[in-house]
């Protein structure tokens, strides 16, 4: 069996190394693989075509100097599958990439199957995105276990395979109290601050988070404020909380491996009796280490505008979409303000059990007692061929 895979991020590259891996124990290593990606899937046996770092970018104003080079590699890989065809296109998120492969492709030879993994968020914005994908997708492999009606309704087979978050390894007691230990935190209540991986989240959402924390810790002396920061921006989130009124403990990943940084975060979000975090994944990470949370995210007025008037939820949090509570405070657009996301984050602190159950609900409907995201996935490919 062939397949061509293709990854653009490192959680694509993650999610791509787990599925060859699942593919690999189901058909007995009988299984070769072409494509692009990164060093999860080229560990499994992946010989990437070029750097999977070239498509790993975000926002026009990085994507408009790279735009005719994107679209070579583009060709480039829609030729690849060509030449040779495969059982089964498999393409990885980073659909503005992805998709227009498949797209080139399916023109070519529409016998070639294709399966994207992760469906497009049609549950919360642009819902003929998913229409516009059956024309050149076959089969969707889902996060989420509402995604797969409405994938159906458009057109494509898809099958829910649970998401990654619920094989993600959890602090041990020893890694706690190391981390309590090494960081000098000692048995002190920890608030984790979490303002976003990128540099545009940082940057919009330092300057709010920094008042919530100074109103927090005048209601609160007795918390102690950590914050992990994301590789690529440890500069940055230094630099943004310099002025801020109280001290911060931050866990630089530039001090230690990937590895051991892994630990620490893990221990932190373990440890933390509440967490302030910008809208997205995190918040599944922290349901996942079962700490309560507030969610807040900002964006730039004429985004703001936008989304406001496609936006098809009421909520944005994953935790509450996933358990269907609205449980998780959250506070997006105008509303994400110092005077408002403060005594919503004292309130979860002081009262935190509403979100346990809701948390502990999530995990269950994202997998976490079946078989792991990589194996299911592999096994749905399988199925449907």
């Amino acid at each position: 069996m062939r397949i061509f895979t293709i990854a653009g991020e490192p959680s694509g590259d993650n999610l791509g190394a787990a599925v060859m891996a699942g593919l690999k124990e189901l058909t007995g290593g009988e299984i070769t693989f072409a494509g692009v990606g990164g060093p999860a899937m080229q560990a499994e046996g992946l010989t990437s075509r070029f750097p999977m770092s070239e498509l790993s970018v975000m926002g026009l104003a990085e994507i408009l100097p790279k735009y005719f080079h994107l679209k070579r590699r583009i060709r480039e890989c829609a030729e690849a599958v060509l030449a040779d065809p495969p059982d089964v296109l498999l393409t990885i998120d980073s659909p503005d990439f992805c998709l227009r492969v498949a797209r080139l492709v399916k023109a070519a030879n529409p016998a070639i199957r294709t399966v994207h993994y992760v469906a497009p968020t049609v549950w919360a914005w642009r819902p003929k995105r998913a229409t516009k994908m059956a024309e050149v997708i076959d089969h969707v492999l889902a996060l989420f276990p509402f995604e797969p009606p409405l994938m159906q309704a458009a057109g494509m087979d898809c099958d829910f395979v649970g998401h990654p978050v619920t094989t993600q390894p959890q602090a041990t007691p020893d890694e706690i109290r190391a981390f309590r230990a090494e960081s000098g935190i000692g048995e002190a209540p920890i608030a984790l601050i979490l303002p976003g991986s990128r540099a545009g989240e940082v940057t919009r959402l330092a300057p709010i988070f920094g008042p919530v924390v100074e109103k927090l810790r005048a209601r609160h002396p007795e918390l102690v404020f950590v914050l992990p920061a994301a590789a690529g921006v440890a500069d940055l989130v230094e630099e943004k909380i310099r002025d801020w009124p109280v001290n911060v403990v931050v866990l630089d990943p530039r001090d230690s491996t990937p590895d051991s940084f892994a630990v620490t975060k893990r221990a932190a979000f373990a440890a933390a009796d509440v967490a302030l975090a910008a809208s997205g994944t995190v918040s599944l990470e922290l349901a996942a280490a079962n700490t309560p949370m507030v969610i807040a995210y900002d964006m730039a007025w004429l985004t703001r505008v936008i989304m406001q008037r496609m936006l098809l939820t009421d909520t944005v949090t994953l935790v509450n979409l996933v358990s269907d509570t609205r449980v998780v405070p959250e506070f997006i657009g105008a509303d994400c303000d110092p005077d408002r996301i403060a005594p919503a984050l004292a309130r979860v602190y002081e009262a935190p059990e509403a979100q346990y159950e809701a948390m502990e609900l999530s995990m269950q409907r994202l997998g976490r007692e079946g078989e792991p995201p990589g194996l299911r996935a592999a096994r749905a490919i399988l199925a449907r061929l």
